[in-house]
């Protein structure tokens, strides 16, 4: 039910807000697990990727967005839910492990996870060097990595803005990655690094942004 909401509520009203261009829907696979692993400028990325995709995509959230009360909360909790969203902890300490191993239960499933690899948003419009737990999922679920490229989401909502407004954004799905030579090394922080870094630069390529602190020491393990 929630997934024909998102197809025939929110997708409509989307494309009148925001009137996006979107590119490469033919790169994205459309059944087994895949990774959407895309740069991030606004809180809204994850709406729209997930709404302008071909198929459903599972994104983290808070889990305080599926716990709130009233009106505002009924509000938050469907349009999380309608989205795919997985409610995460984010305050305790084993949480990072924990979100890699919500995503990896969906990839295992078949299904698709959208992740930033930077982390967090960027404040600058610059692309920052990825961290390496998109490799460990892709690695570990031995799926391919579409990378995903947004643009625009910054006006429509920049950082520390409640509410979107009307923006022209773009979204482009780049050909899928897989990394057969290093299959089974998910363990590995030398694969992981240099399996991260293909990712990062093949967003780089669909999303035309600077490079941020990729100079920094690579991680071996």
């Amino acid at each position: 039910m929630f997934y024909v909401l998102l197809r025939f509520v929110l997708r409509p009203l989307f494309w009148l807000m925001f009137r996006p261009t979107v590119t490469g829907k033919e790169n994205v696979p459309l059944d087994g697990p895949v990774i959407f692993a895309s740069n991030h400028l606004s809180f809204i990325d994850s709406i729209v990727i997930p709404t302008m995709a071909p198929r459903r995509v599972g994104y983290l959230a808070k889990a305080e967005y599926f716990t709130g009360s009233g009106l505002s909360g009924w509000f938050t909790r469907t349009l999380f839910t309608t989205l795919g969203a997985l409610p995460v902890e984010r305050e305790t300490h084993r949480a990072a492990q924990a979100a890699l191993d919500t995503a990896l239960g969906v990839l295992q499933s078949g299904g698709g996870f959208g992740i930033y690899p930077e982390g967090t948003r960027s404040r600058d419009g610059r692309l920052a060097r990825g961290k390496t737990g998109v490799a460990w999922l892709a690695l570990t679920a031995d799926c391919p990595v579409v990378p995903v490229a947004v643009a625009g989401t910054d006006r429509a909502q920049p950082v520390g803005a409640s509410w979107p407004r009307p923006a022209r954004v773009s979204v482009t799905f780049g050909a899928p990655l897989t990394f057969p030579e290093h299959r089974g090394k998910a363990g590995n922080g030398r694969a992981r690094r240099e399996v991260t870094d293909r990712i990062m630069v093949a967003i780089a390529e669909l999303s035309g942004q600077e490079k941020a602190g990729w100079d920094a020491p690579r991680e071996v393990a």
